[in-house]
């Protein structure tokens, strides 16, 4: 079976790739930055960015048909580990039980200066 690509209503990556891969019973989901409709990163700090990231992530789960609850693995990268703790204030408000397994990078830069991103891989399976 060919892999099909995931793009939510209005989402325009910002290079060659799709937001989302349906492969099989997985769905790989690309990183995602904290930007608006606009293309722009939303205003304020560690929380405003990563509440915009789940928004963004959220869009790509409701266009594959998923939920949070089928996220298996997710990877965090940071411009700051500084930040951890309050970014995973925000992250466990979204994420269910059993909770996926989880990588956090603190990494040089992030696209468009951005301080969060956030890759997921959800499994649509039983």
């Amino acid at each position: 079976m060919p892999n099909k690509a995931i793009f939510p209503a209005g989402a325009k990556p910002l290079g060659p790739y799709s937001p989302g891969i349906a492969a099989g019973d997985y769905v790989f989901l690309a990183g995602q930055i904290p930007i608006d409709a606009n293309g722009d990163i939303v205003p304020g700090g560690i929380e405003e960015q990563t509440e915009q990231v789940f928004k963004n992530l959220k869009a790509v789960l409701d266009a594959a048909g998923l939920s949070f609850a089928h996220v298996t693995k997710a990877t965090v990268f940071m411009a700051n580990l500084g930040d951890f703790a309050r970014m995973n204030a925000i992250y466990e408000k979204h994420v269910v039980t059993p909770y996926p397994a989880r990588s956090t990078f603190q990494v040089a830069a992030l696209p468009k200066g951005a301080l969060v991103e956030i890759e997921m891989i959800a499994y649509r399976g039983a």
